[in-house]
């Protein structure tokens, strides 16, 4: 499975592709969209736009993770980030990619353990587990991290969403307390 991952900002846009095979973590790019800062806000959302359209046309991958929103104490900036968040997700969307989202929280706790690592811990984890021969911008971290998180929780999920499915099939062929086949 190829995933993308995407770690959305208005400035500056992180992005990592990756291969999973079972356990196996493959680093194939990665990457950060530079958006100009003097350009108006519509120019600037479709540069990320354009870019990740570009990006999954180049790597096709299969599936996409990005990080979701947080509320933070200046609620413009937050603004600023959906935004941007949204024209990323419009890209995705767009060319027809599953996208999942995870918070900054799970991401982390997937790659370094626990919720509250600081970034540098984020840049050595993918490092490690990509087998990196340099500490990737924190950017491009935070999105590869992005889709590492993808890679671990995703054969869970499917895992948990079987048997949800089996317990359901099964609940339906009991009616008025008895078993019907």
């Amino acid at each position: 499975m190829r995933i993308l991952g995407i770690d959305p900002g208005l400035q500056r846009t992180g992005f990592g592709v990756i291969d999973t095979d079972g356990p196996r973590l493959q680093y194939i790019a990665s990457g950060t969209i530079v958006v100009p800062a003097q350009q108006p806000l519509a120019r600037r959302l479709k540069v990320i736009l354009d870019n990740v359209r570009e990006i999954i046309q180049t790597h096709n991958p299969g599936v996409a993770a990005i990080e979701k929103v947080f509320v933070n104490v200046n609620p413009t900036s937050t603004l600023l980030l959906g935004q941007a968040r949204g024209a990323a997700l419009c890209a995705l969307a767009d060319l027809n990619l599953e996208v999942h989202e995870y918070t900054a929280l799970q991401v982390k706790k997937s790659v370094v353990g626990t919720g509250r690592a600081a970034k540098q811990q984020v840049q050595t984890m993918v490092q490690h587990l990509l087998s990196l021969n340099g500490l990737p911008a924190a950017d491009s971290a935070d999105a590869l991290a992005c889709a590492i998180c993808h890679a671990h929780v995703a054969p869970l999920s499917a895992r948990l969403n079987q048997t949800g499915q089996l317990v359901q099939a099964r609940s339906n062929r009991w009616r008025a307390g008895r078993l019907h086949d």
